[in-house]
């Protein structure tokens, strides 16, 4: 399962929100991986997430794969939203 992001945040995705994404995807057993600008990392560690530089208009594809897959994307839908970092995209 997948769902793409557009970052609307004017700061981007930085260390406080992609702490909780992460800090998120390790509650779950599915595997959590992040595309974005040609890049592929997991979701279960920080510096993947920041390696991307991720800024406003940028995109970002989370995939999960696993047997709690939909709560993954769920949660992950939530923290965009509550965050304000940015908003369902396609």
């Amino acid at each position: 399962m997948q769902q793409t992001f557009k970052v609307t945040n004017e700061d981007g995705i930085h260390a406080r929100p992609a702490t909780a994404l992460v800090n998120t995807a390790n509650k779950f057993k599915s595997d959590v991986f992040a595309e974005a600008k040609g890049k592929r990392v997991t979701m279960k560690s920080i510096l993947g997430v920041l390696s991307f530089g991720l800024e406003t208009d940028d995109t970002i594809t989370f995939i999960a794969e696993g047997e709690d897959a939909p709560q993954v994307l769920a949660a992950f839908e939530e923290i965009f939203t509550k965050e304000g970092l940015g908003v369902v995209h396609g």
